[in-house]
């Protein structure tokens, strides 16, 4: 039985998913014609089916496209990353399902409702088979969203959530992009090797982070890089953090607007300013109109300024028993039981 391409349940498929069926006359393997034709039965494609009651979540979305993948192709874009475990890729944009790309290399398949279609160049090493479907390397992948983006930041987001998961690293994108001279989109994939932080916790950081040295003109902040006294105890991990100026940045969604939430950041803040640190918060609407952080952020940098040098008793270089978890690299050598204690902080995906 093949474990790929339309056909039998591929064996390796989670069994939460549904594999989509032709239509069997004996009622067998699938719906008969009549079957197919009631509302027990929802048509994924042409000639495949799955019963109705099955939801269409993003990866049974993902599941009925590769359904229909001819003998060479797997699925692309934002849908391998996801595939892969990549949970910032939630297939939408603006509230609205994005189409699931199929790299083809030829026109063996047509776009349809729900399925888009790619016609470049895609070597067999770039092609995986993963939890029972072909996908794109998480690399090709990612290069792809890159260079297609609608925005360079959107662009930089696809890197730094890719990077979140350890699905790619830094010097993984930069050698894909080297060895894919002249392909569209390609000057945007040099650009994003250069801004791309491997230690992003979620879009939002990293619309700041852009905010913070793009339109504010300021240093580049680190990420998510946490702080200690000079005792050794940690006070905090700042969403970013000028180590020379000493300014801390904080992004606070309506997540921070709850009252236990909102007494542990009022906590944090306390502790970073009793040793020196200035912090600075931007809160959910700024995005779109940022000039109101920029205007508190230059007087964060005005205030760490006039600090004098006896009030830094704070630094970034961690005790002995501290386990740096700041690149792809280092989180890809810890155990699932490390992984679970020292990354559940980090910010979950929406």
């Amino acid at each position: 039985m093949s474990t790929l391409g339309p056909g039998p349940r591929p064996l390796a498929l989670p069994s939460d998913l549904v594999w989509p069926v032709r239509v069997d006359p004996r009622g067998v393997t699938g719906p008969t014609r009549g079957q197919a034709r009631t509302g027990a039965w929802r048509r994924t494609s042409q000639g495949l089916y799955v019963p109705a009651a099955v939801e269409q979540t993003v990866r049974q979305r993902i599941v009925e496209a590769s359904a229909v993948l001819p003998t060479y192709g797997a699925v692309g874009g934002w849908a391998s990353l996801r595939w892969l475990g990549g949970s910032w890729f939630t297939g939408e944009h603006h509230g609205r399902p994005l189409e699931v790309t199929l790299s083809l290399m030829d026109r063996s398949a047509r776009p349809r409702t729900g399925i888009a279609t790619s016609e470049e160049r895609l070597d067999p090493t770039q092609i995986a088979a993963y939890a029972g479907i072909r996908v794109t390397t998480a690399a090709y992948a990612l290069l792809f969203e890159i260079r297609y983006a609608d925005t360079d930041l959107e662009a930089l987001i696809a890197a730094d959530m890719a990077a979140y998961d350890d699905l790619v690293s830094r010097n993984e994108l930069a050698l894909i992009v080297a060895q894919s001279p002249g392909w569209t989109g390609i000057g945007r994939g040099r650009t994003v090797v250069g801004l791309m932080d491997e230690n992003a916790w979620s879009p939002a950081e990293v619309a700041m982070r852009c905010i913070w040295v793009d339109e504010a003109g300021l240093p580049r902040p680190l990420t998510n890089r946490p702080v200690f006294d000079l005792g050794g105890r940690l006070l905090g991990t700042p969403d970013l953090l000028d180590p020379v100026y000493g300014v801390a940045g904080e992004y606070d969604s309506t997540l921070h607007l709850e009252t236990g939430r909102r007494r542990q950041d009022l906590e944090r803040e306390s502790r970073f300013r009793s040793v020196g640190l200035e912090p600075v918060a931007m809160v959910t609407g700024e995005l779109a109109e940022p000039w109101r952080f920029i205007g508190r952020l230059h007087a964060a940098y005005a205030a760490a300024e006039r600090r004098g040098a006896s009030e830094r008793r704070w630094t970034i270089e961690p005790p002995g028993w501290w386990t740096p978890t700041q690149t792809v690299a280092l989180r890809r050598a810890l155990t699932a039981d490390q992984r679970g204690r020292w990354l559940r902080y980090r910010h979950p995906a929406a």
